[in-house]
């Protein structure tokens, strides 16, 4: 099969596309799916970069999958051949989506409704599975408080912007000031030039000084902690790169409450619940999707060989929105 292979570890640059990959083959509870799309994510140059995940087996990155079920493994129940599927892939797991197959576990992957296109539904499970367990899984918010939400004109904080309004919050969110109008259609009351502007000083006047209900940062440990001095007492704050420094916090300061997001986890900590967590995310994030009560971010569509490409594009902050690859030909 096609593939994006890559062929050192620890070095983006030798993502190279061979073309006799062999096919991998599904396992006991596990589905091969012929791969439609793929979306490229920030764990992607992060793995690539990343020394410590050497093996014998070239890898193949790509964590966000969308496509054709094409063969099931023993124990499958759950999925049949010709069903159309999306799920987050185990970052152990080497055969990953930029390539023709992959394989995955049978219960953390999601039916795909026909209403919802490969290209949306292949960038929905790194970002929108992440922004879903924060809002509604961890934060649980109540209708009428606020949050802030860095990085949304990202995928996380993009979705992440609408979950807030459907929760009925008020949204303030960090963004570069190209994106400013694009974070306010997806739903943001007040969209902050963080290269511009004093972020804090900005929440501390739209707050009254009394600080958000919420925060999601998307960013920094560094940033996580500054994050503290606009958090309202009792307030909540959940981080997806790094928690804030405790040494900052006294106790009684706050009253915060801190939720940590390791959606990738649910693979590797062998937890059997977790784990269909994930593929109960997907069966609700499609609901959402086809009820167009959140909308896909905006979409940058390539081809595999344009993969490495964009990925540099994306760690140096150059993406609006969403990038995802297609795969396979529909024809």
């Amino acid at each position: 099969m096609k593939a994006l292979v890559l062929e050192e570890q620890g070095k983006i640059e030798s993502l190279t596309v061979v073309q006799d990959r062999e096919k991998p083959m599904p396992k006991e509870n596990e589905i091969r799916v012929k791969v439609f799309a793929s979306g490229l994510n920030p764990s992607d140059y992060q793995v690539a970069a990343y020394t410590g995940l050497a093996s014998e087996k070239q890898r193949v990155l790509g964590l966000d999958v969308a496509g054709i079920v094409d063969a099931v493994g023993s124990e499958v129940n759950n999925f049949k051949v010709g069903d159309r599927v999306y799920y987050l892939r185990s970052i152990t797991n080497l055969d990953g989506g930029f390539a023709e197959y992959a394989c995955t576990t049978a219960h953390t992957a999601s039916k795909l409704p026909e209403a919802i296109p490969f290209e949306v539904a292949a960038v929905a499970p790194g970002a929108g599975f992440t922004a879903y367990q924060a809002i509604i899984q961890k934060l649980r918010p109540k209708a009428g408080n606020t949050i802030l939400i860095h990085g949304g004109a990202g995928g996380v904080g993009g979705y992440a912007i609408q979950l807030a309004k459907l929760c009925g919050l008020t949204v303030y969110t960090t963004c570069q000031g190209r994106d400013i109008e694009y974070a306010k259609s997806l739903g943001a009351d007040e969209a902050i030039d963080f290269t511009k502007e004093d972020v804090y000083a900005v929440i501390a006047k739209l707050t009254n000084e009394r600080g958000v209900d919420y925060v999601l940062n998307t960013i920094s440990s560094a940033s996580a902690t500054r994050d503290i001095d606009v958090l309202a007492f009792g307030g909540e704050i959940v981080v997806t790169a790094g928690f804030p420094e405790f040494n900052r916090l006294r106790f009684y300061e706050k009253g915060m409450s801190l939720h940590e997001i390791a959606l990738g986890g649910a693979h590797t900590e062998g937890d059997y619940k977790t784990q269909t967590n994930l593929a109960e995310i997907g069966d609700e994030f499609a609901r959402l999707l086809v009820e167009k009560k959140i909308a896909p971010p905006a979409l940058t569509v390539i081809s595999m060989e344009e993969i490495p490409e964009y990925l540099v594009k994306l760690k140096e902050g150059k993406i609006t929105g969403k990038v995802v690859a297609k795969i396979n030909s529909m024809e």
